[in-house]
């Protein structure tokens, strides 16, 4: 046979990451007596994997270092748009084994106010770390014990993500609940609000938390996909307790997600107890393409922290008439700071 000769798409003009003003902001903001935009909080995102993606896709692209992709993307964008949605905070997740070097590089980049300003356009930059599931396998005392001391760093607002993972099994199962109840005993122990991974793992993760856990303690059950029962019985136990919602919940084929959503809004006089997030590079918000140019020819080659607002629309058409794209992301945003204190 011969060889395919088919040409991978190219991926679009980079300049078409830098995103339009979102439909439910305009307007806002405008005169003295508007309201302004809510402000982006991404409580779940990748920011190394982000900008290497980026690097990958664009190896000769117009940004070279994190600090000049996020002031492109997150700051200038919004501020030529009339600073609408703003990026207010992130909080980037570090969950390898070993951890990756470059996370004290980046949460020492942003100790202070002046430095957040110079490096991160004033956004507020915060970190979570733990070991992914996929990765207990490699989860030793020496990665353990460089956690405990990411713990103490102060732009550190919990530990994550962990958990289980039985859809790709690349660490074993009796493994990964081994490092997750390690985890989560010292996490609990230091106070730290938990970041957890989930995927077809219903029975095994709620009985884990459920024993492991106090009731009260704050946890961030991130990117939801499995059992809006699951979803249910951990709400009900946990009363710190959110649900975490990327652009995944806009894709055709997962309706766990949206029912989640139907349930939480069932009743308007109840917080929606969700916070919205990015997971990026992972999970473009499908409901983003027709808000861009038609110039635009295919799909952009990885998400960012400025899509949040199009993850709010999409949920505020499932939760129903009481809830619109601001309201949403009011409520996300509140939900972040009881969450993560960001």
């Amino acid at each position: 046979m011969g060889k395919n000769n088919k040409k991978k798409p190219q991926a679009p003009n980079e300049q078409h990451l830098i995103l339009p003003v979102h439909s439910s902001a305009v307007g806002l903001g405008e005169t003295s007596g508007s309201p302004p935009a809510i402000p982006i909080v991404d409580t779940h995102t990748h920011v190394l994997s982000t900008f290497s993606a980026y690097r990958t896709k664009y190896p000769d692209g117009q940004y070279n270092t994190i600090s000049e992709f996020v002031r492109a993307l997150y700051h200038d964008s919004a501020v030529s748009n009339g600073g609408v949605h703003p990026v207010e905070a992130i909080v980037d997740v570090w969950c390898e084994a070993p951890e990756l070097r470059e996370w004290r590089t980046l949460a020492d980049s942003a100790l202070t106010e002046e430095m957040r300003e110079k490096e991160w356009s004033g956004i507020q930059y915060h970190f979570v770390m733990g070991v992914h599931p996929h990765n207990a396998k490699d989860y030793t005392d020496e990665v353990e014990n460089e956690i405990l001391e990411a713990m103490a760093h102060p732009r550190c607002v919990g530990w994550g993500e962990m958990g289980l993972d039985y859809h790709y099994t690349l660490s074993p199962k009796e493994t990964q609940q081994e490092v997750l109840v390690r985890q989560l005993r010292h996490a609990v122990r230091l106070g730290k609000p938990l970041t957890i991974h989930t995927r077809e793992a219903d029975a095994d993760i709620e009985r884990i938390l459920k024993a492991e856990v106090p009731k009260d303690h704050k946890i961030h059950v991130h990117c939801f996909t499995d059992s809006p029962e699951l979803a249910t019985s951990l709400l009900d136990h946990f009363p710190n307790l959110y649900i975490g919602i990327t652009g995944v919940i806009t894709y055709a084929t997962n309706f766990n997600t949206s029912a989640v959503i139907r349930h939480l809004a069932a009743d308007p006089s109840k917080p929606l107890r969700i916070l919205l997030e990015t997971d990026a590079p992972y999970m473009t918000p499908s409901n983003l393409y027709p808000s861009l140019s038609s110039e635009v020819k295919g799909r952009l080659p990885f998400c960012h922290t400025a899509m949040i607002p199009w993850t709010a629309e999409f949920v505020a058409g499932v939760a129903g008439d009481a809830w619109d794209t601001e309201r949403v992301m009011r409520e996300s945003r509140k939900n972040a700071r009881d969450m993560y204190g960001v």
